[in-house]
């Protein structure tokens, strides 16, 4: 059988896939299974060992779509259900299974906060979509594969963080998803010995405030790596703290203990960390009791009530104490 799996983007959707990965390669031995995402998350499947061929979508969808029609494909399975995913699926005329993306009940959660969500984590809702094929959850969590020059060696930190780190990942898609600059600063502070921290080039500016701040104890790899390299930096925290956001599931998928911060979109989406192996690991920092959370299932640029209490009332704290080793 050969199967393609869909699914475009971002980082932390990519990585809750690879148990769909794992489990069909595993448990269907003779399974040939292709990939097909966004050149730039490429990287996080290309070295999956559950994975034959990657396919990479550019600026042109017909030029991907023409690729893929050449590998004559026994079942398409997509796990991002979306316009440009049943685009595909047209062309290719396979077999297809999607995942429940639940939009109602997010909408209603969203809108009048009645929540008709199941308690079901995105990862089941991803298998259930090879259920029929035979395929259960192994119950062994997530996976991200990273070859050994892809990583950024430990002796490429300051001496001081060569003994043991916490990662302090700062990034998020939304702003709605991220503490403030001034509480990132206070929550640096207050989480004990050596920090790194970890973010994309848009980040930069914050880190550098983080940084200035608080002093040496704090090494700034904002935008300095790739999206491996930065990884392979969570996989190398003795502990890590992030917003709702890709390097949250990258610590998940490597076991790391994790306390994430949650804004504007809550866990009951079915997308916290998942560490089934050691539920213990996976800690949520969250506001409660606020009635206009969540205000959105994927965030905003601006707090639409104008007050953000959702990361400013935020127990600082708790989460720094959570992320001691």
């Amino acid at each position: 059988m050969k199967l393609l799996v869909l699914r475009f983007s971002s980082i932390g959707d990519i990585v809750l896939t690879s148990p769909v990965l794992r489990c069909v390669k595993q448990q269907l031995k003779e399974a040939e299974v292709h990939f097909a995402t966004k050149s730039a998350f490429a990287d996080l499947v290309r070295y999956n060992p559950h994975v034959s061929k990657v396919h990479e979508l550019g600026d042109d969808l017909g030029a991907l779509i023409a690729q893929l029609r050449a590998e004559r494909f026994d079942a398409v399975i997509d796990l991002h259900n979306n316009l440009r995913t049943a685009q595909v699926k047209r062309a290719l005329g396979a077999p297809s299974h999607s995942f429940p993306k639940l939009n109602i009940e997010k909408w209603l959660l969203v809108n009048f906060k009645m929540d008709r969500l199941p308690r079901i984590h995105i990862v089941d809702r991803y298998m259930s979509t090879v259920a029929h094929l035979g395929v259960r959850n192994d119950g062994m969590g997530l996976d991200l594969f990273i070859p050994p020059e892809r990583e950024v060696p430990i002796s490429a930190l300051p001496a001081t963080h060569q003994s043991g780190y916490a990662a302090l990942a700062i990034g998020a898609a939304h702003a709605t998803k991220r503490l403030a600059q001034h509480r990132l600063i206070e929550l640096a502070r207050l989480i004990e010995g050596p920090t790194v921290v970890i973010g994309g080039k848009e980040d930069r500016e914050v880190a550098r405030a983080i940084g200035d701040a608080v002093g040496g104890r704090v090494y700034d790899a904002a935008g300095r790596y790739d999206i491996l390299g930065s990884a392979s930096l969570i996989k190398q925290a003795r502990s890590v703290v992030t917003h709702d956001s890709g390097a949250m599931h990258i610590a998940a998928a490597f076991g790391k203990p994790v306390v994430s911060v949650w804004g504007s979109t809550v866990p009951g989406f079915g997308m916290g960390p998942y560490i089934p192996q050691h539920p213990e690991r996976a800690h949520i920092a969250e506001v409660k009791g606020l009635s206009c959370r969540p205000c959105s299932k994927i965030g905003f640029d601006r707090c639409p009530k104008g007050h953000f209490r959702c990361m400013e009332q935020q127990d600082l704290h708790r989460i720094a104490e959570l992320a001691k080793p």
